[in-house]
This record gives structure tokens, sequence and C-alpha cells, in this order.
């Protein structure tokens, strides 16, 4: 990593708010902000358009050695295009929230994607949020953190998302869907979900998304 780059990892479960902390933290420090889940939500959106069965390693790869990836810079996010398309909030379908964690479970797709999200500091500081940033992807950052909230929470924060696409699903089937992925997320062989080694631990099931970005903001600037 650049010595002149900051990196800060936040990491967690589905739903916990990373993204929206991760965001809000990057615009208060001037950094860029990476969804590191949205490289294997974008895999597996296009595997889906592809036709391509997400629980067959092989044919993954395939599709992967095939793929174009170009990432950009809007408004201090890096975003990314594959073949020139630009996924947006198909990412986040249903289908694809389905079945990512079977895609994010290849060890071979893993080394892909940290390999790129890794290349990222080539843009400048940024914010990371994922399941393994603090743990495998900047390992060696001293600004770590590892948000959590209460299941129950979380799918209510999930489910009020997924009405905003019209969505007709309920609270209770997302909460089942998150305890699924959960489970597929610390379990899994391959960087299995898990507080990095020094990282702050924030439960913000009870906390606005300002009180956890002045936390995450102030033990930054107070160390650089």
């Amino acid at each position: 990593m650049n010595k002149d780059v900051t990196v800060i990892a936040i990491d967690g479960p589905s739903a916990s708010g990373k993204s929206t902390v991760a965001r809000e933290s990057a615009r208060a420090l001037g950094f860029n902000y990476v969804d590191s889940g949205s490289l294997y939500r974008g895999i597996t959106w296009k595997c889906l358009r592809e036709r391509v069965p997400t629980d067959q390693p092989a044919a993954v790869l395939e599709l992967m050695s095939r793929i174009h990836l170009d990432f950009l810079v809007e408004e201090h996010a890096i975003r990314f295009t594959m073949d020139g398309e630009d996924p947006g909030a198909q990412v986040r379908s249903v289908p694809v929230q389905e079945r990512v964690s079977d895609v994010a479970a290849i060890p071979e797709v893993r080394q892909i994607v940290v390999r790129l999200l890794r290349e990222t500091t080539r843009y400048g500081s940024l914010v990371m949020e994922g399941r393994d940033i603090g743990t495998v992807v900047f390992p060696d950052t001293p600004f770590k953190f590892y948000l959590d909230a209460d299941p129950e929470e979380r799918a209510r924060r999930r489910h009020q998302e997924m009405m905003q696409s019209a969505s007709d699903t309920t609270v209770d089937n997302v909460l089942d869907s998150l305890r699924r992925r959960d489970r597929k997320d610390t379990t899994r062989k391959a960087a299995p979900l898990q507080i990095a080694l020094g990282a702050r631990v924030i439960d913000s099931t009870a906390m606005q998304v300002g009180d956890v970005v002045k936390l995450v903001v102030e033990q930054v600037r107070t160390a650089r």
C-alpha cells in the first residue's frame, strides 16, 4: 500500500450500515468511497445475464476471463463498468442478493477481486467497506472498523431499502435471507467474515448514522 495513501476498512454483515457510514465518512474526509461488495454483486449480475450457473466455479471463472472491467471515479466514489455497461441498481436485486454468496465463496474469484480492490489506491486515499477488508484486502491499515447490528434491525433496514424499489417482500423474508447470507459468509473457507485484529467494533443497532460516522472520522483525524 502506498505510504501516502490512507485506507479505512469498514467490515460487517449485510445491512449493518456499512455502505452509508463508509460513504459519509469518505465525504467528510475527502476520500474516495469503495463498495467492495459491488464487485461480487456485479460478477453475480453478469452471471445471471449470461445464464452462467453461480454454483459452478469453473463456469464463473470462465466468464470472468472474458469480462472487460473498467474503474471510474464519480463524485468521490469508485465505480466500475463491465463490458462497457454499468449494472447500477441491478446489483442489489433479489436474484443477485440470493446468489452472490455462491460467487463470493469461490477462492479464485476472491483472489481476482482482492487484487482489483488493492489497485483502487491509485486513485488516492479511500474508505472501503466489505467483509474482508481489514482481514484480507488491507490487513496492514491502522484504521479498521467492524460495524454490526441486531439481525432484526438489519432486516428492517434492508426491507426499507427494498420497499423503495417497489419490492413486495416482508421483513420476515428479509430476515431469513440475511441469516442465510450470514451463515454462508461466516462459514465459507475463503476469507470468512470475521472481526479483524485491532478493529474497533461498533454496534449501530441504536445509533444514528451521523454518530457512527463521527466515531470513524474522529479516530482517523486524531491519528493522522
